[in-house]
């Protein structure tokens, strides 16, 4: 089987160039926001991707010149954050749509670039020296608002970071423009998300794991891929609709306004470099 036909047997979240001409049609595409985005220098560091999933973060660091790169996830859909009234059935839909066998993605991608890079299964609340070792560069992207504990999670991050942690997290776009300054925190468990944030609680949660926040970016917008329609059509929306029709009313006027100010409908996020307090 060539590498054309083994990226057609996978459902894609990344959009990655594995080969010349050769793109996998990922649900988002984050080669748009790579400049918007604050990297740290990893040449020969040791670096941490939190929450891989086909391994777009994990590959640009490579990219950058990083010694080694372990990429974390977990292997089993129910080993994520659910909320109560979804956890029996939401694991069973995600196989449906994407497939048993999670991180097929990232071997597929790590098998046609050549890479180095190692996936590792296990869950972010896991983390510790003990089990990984520490890092001079954690990075994470767009995995605190599937988690029902941030906060901790990023406190994990903390105990295996020697160096900076880069978070390109996404944030509620209408909560950042109404309270720049305060920092708010939305709670929503709705289907795999959590809550949403503005910037200032972003770089305030940041801040009681225990890190000092270096700098954060204005917001930005992530794009969607070739790869979206296959995963949401309208019948999707309709669903979710009837689930929370407040919440998807919400999106609308979310995505416009993330397209006026970050250049993009996807979800708004900012990226926060910070390093190790206490």
């Amino acid at each position: 089987m060539d590498l054309k036909e083994r990226i057609a047997t996978h459902t894609w979240y990344h959009t990655i160039e594995l080969a010349p001409g050769v793109v996998t049609p990922g649900y988002y595409d984050l080669r748009p926001i790579l400049d918007r985005i604050p990297w740290p220098d990893v040449r020969g560091k040791r670096c941490l991707d939190v929450g891989t999933f086909d391994g777009f973060l994990a590959f640009e660091l490579e990219k950058r010149g990083a010694a080694e790169v372990v990429a974390l996830d977990v292997d089993d859909y129910r080993q994520l954050d659910w909320p109560a009234r979804i956890r029996d059935t939401a694991p069973a839909e995600l196989e449906r749509q994407i497939g048993e066998e999670r991180g097929r993605g990232f071997r597929i991608a790590s098998e046609a670039l050549g890479s180095r890079a190692k996936r590792v299964a296990l869950n972010v609340y896991d983390l510790s020296p003990e089990r990984v070792g520490t890092f001079d560069v954690v990075v994470c992207g767009s995995i605190l608002t599937h988690l029902r504990d941030p906060i901790l999670a990023l406190e994990r991050m903390r105990s295996v970071c020697s160096g900076v942690l880069l978070a390109t997290e996404g944030i509620d776009i209408w909560l950042h423009v109404v309270h720049r300054r305060k920092p708010m925190l939305e709670v929503r468990g709705t289907r795999d998300q959590w809550t949403t944030t503005n910037g200032a609680g972003l770089r305030r949660m940041i801040t009681v794991a225990g890190f000092r926040v270096e700098r954060a970016t204005r917001p930005y917008s992530l794009a969607y891929g070739p790869g979206r329609d296959q995963l949401v059509n309208w019948r999707t929306l309709l669903r979710w609709g009837r689930e929370s029709p407040r919440v998807a009313a919400g999106n609308v006027g979310r995505a416009v306004l993330a397209k006026i100010i970050g250049g993009h409908s996807g979800p708004s996020h900012i990226s926060v470099l910070a390093r190790p307090e206490i």
